[in-house]
């Protein structure tokens, strides 16, 4: 296919080979491709051209149209979160299978009220020389679906219980990947949060969702080495990297929302004050 030499075409010259009278020199040839021949895949499939989906393709207009027109900076940070994880089976020990949080329940609470002590973070450009800041802290998290992600919104997360965030979130998802999403559950997001823990992301960088000012990337949780008091020891860690608006806020500042939002989930009691 297309110029390529596949297992059935070596199998017919070897049978061309051997009707010639060629039997010994088939031979020493089928021998020499019996490894190739031994670990071969089969053939190349045919290239395939598929139409994008109406939801992909309006992804792809409004992640291209941030990316060039919206001047992104990065700050990546690493965070303890032995004691959250701790507080996280402690507190699904008493709750029933269908309230059971999750990791990301915790990041979602954490956010939304370090989002409360910098509202250049929770804000969009309203035009050359305004910044709108939310009163509302509405945290959107990307939700996967068939052929594409979705935004769900936890509405005034700051306000909200973990066990509320958490029932909200898992409904709202559900929903998403039924085909059921409802208009309020995916409009009014003023912040987002895209989390790749479950699939084991060590790092990445995520996109920022217009016209919002920031999101939050979140890897997975894992168990490093770590120095601690001068010992290596196993310690629980994530990464997390936000990506901001370079013209609603700088550096300096959203560095202090990511020390912040450590001081929620490494001592994550505060969550529940």
């Amino acid at each position: 296919p297309r110029g390529r030499v596949v297992k059935k075409d070596v199998e017919r010259y070897l049978e061309e080979m051997k009707e010639e009278g060629r039997e010994e020199e088939a031979e020493v040839v089928s021998e020499a491709l019996q490894p190739m021949i031994a670990f071969s895949v089969g053939e190349v499939p045919e290239d395939q051209v598929v139409e994008m989906s109406r939801l992909r393709q309006a992804i792809g207009r409004r992640m291209q149209d941030s990316n060039q027109n919206f001047p992104h900076f990065y700050l990546s940070r690493t965070y303890k979160t032995g004691a959250l994880m701790k507080l996280r089976k402690e507190l699904n020990q008493l709750l029933p299978e269908s309230d059971k949080l999750s990791v990301n329940d915790f990041i979602l609470k954490a956010v939304a009220l370090a989002l409360r002590q910098y509202p250049n973070l929770n804000a969009s450009i309203e035009d050359e020389k305004h910044i709108r800041r939310y009163g509302h802290v509405n945290i959107g998290v990307a939700v996967a679906v068939e052929g594409g992600l979705m935004t769900v919104v936890v509405r005034d997360a700051d306000q909200k219980p973990l066990r509320l965030i958490a029932r909200e979130v898992r409904e709202m998802a559900g929903r998403a990947r039924d085909g059921k999403v409802r208009n309020d559950d995916i409009q009014g997001s003023t912040f987002s949060i895209s989390n790749l823990g479950m699939f084991g992301v060590d790092n990445f960088t995520a996109i920022i969702n217009p016209p919002e000012a920031g999101i939050l990337a979140v890897s997975a949780v894992q168990k490093v080495p770590v120095v601690e008091e001068g010992e290596l020891k196993v310690g629980s860690r994530m990464n997390a990297t936000l990506s901001a608006d370079h013209r609603v806020t700088d550096g300096a500042e959203a560095a202090e929302f990511m020390q912040v939002l450590a001081n929620y989930l490494e001592e994550p009691m505060r969550l529940l004050l």
